[in-house]
């Protein structure tokens, strides 16, 4: 297959949560295949050394302050990179956050419950439905590319909001990968295994989890965010336009063995 396939130059991706992490691994990828590239992120500090780093590869690479758990914040970034970039090609709904306490689910509060819900769900909602409004009406097709998480699909004790958040995730997909299809718009979830971020950093210290888990994962190491690099580019790339529906597990072999 030509190399030309892979080339984004021309495209716009929205990468949320892409100050850091997968998401800013799914960045540096599309931005070396040539694709402008907004990242989004509650950090601004974050945001702009994400971009300084981006632009180093494509200098029309950016940054905007974006909490998607708010409708018109959604809402009005989505605008302001139609503005920038005249287009949305590709829409990665990747922020997310973690559950965050080790309470047992008998005791979650409804708090608990919808902190984790309104961004990792109804922000992704709130992206989605945005990022698809400009992409039909554009008549050119698009790519949306959405992070998983291994608990849609594996019991996570504990962690039952978080989990819930990502498995509908996948209904969400299936069900745009039928709607778009007629637009010329794919959908597809990645499944990322135990990938070294901030968010998993205090685990990955943890030396019982380490001795855990690690030898359950057959590639005998962690992920890292330039391993979602590849999956991305191609995602979004021309090679995929028959590809749609899909649940792509990245993660070492862990989820098989």
């Amino acid at each position: 297959m030509a190399n030309e396939t892979f080339d984004l130059s021309g495209k716009v991706a929205v990468i949320t949560g892409g100050n850091g992490g997968i998401g800013l691994g799914f960045a540096r990828a599309v931005a070396a295949a040539g694709a402008d590239v907004c990242v989004w992120g509650t950090n601004p500090e974050k945001n702009e050394q994400a971009a300084e780093e981006l632009r180093l590869i494509n200098p029309t690479a950016s940054s905007m302050q974006c909490d998607v758990s708010q409708e018109e914040q959604v809402e009005g970034c989505m605008a302001d990179v139609v503005n920038k970039y005249g287009r949305i090609d590709a829409c990665f709904p990747n922020a997310g956050i973690g559950t965050q306490n080790d309470k047992p689910f008998f005791e979650h509060s409804n708090e608990d419950w919808h902190s984790v819900l309104d961004v990792n769900l109804t922000g992704v909602f709130f992206t989605l439905r945005a990022a698809t409004r400009q992409m039909v009406k554009q008549g050119e097709g698009g790519s949306l590319i959405l992070t998983s998480s291994g608990t849609a699909i594996q019991g996570s004790p504990k962690g039952q909001a978080y989990a819930a958040s990502k498995g509908a995730m996948l209904a969400m997909m299936m069900g745009l990968s039928v709607e778009m299809a007629r637009y010329k718009i794919t959908a597809n979830a990645v499944i990322p295994g135990w990938v070294d971020t901030a968010m998993t950093a205090p685990l990955f210290e943890w030396d019982k989890f380490k001795d855990s888990v690690m030898p359950r994962i057959p590639m005998r190491r962690w992920g890292t965010p330039d391993d979602f690099g590849a999956i991305a580019v191609y995602l979004m790339s021309d090679a995929s336009r028959w590809h749609t529906g899909d649940v792509i597990k990245i993660d070492g072999g862990f989820s098989i063995f």
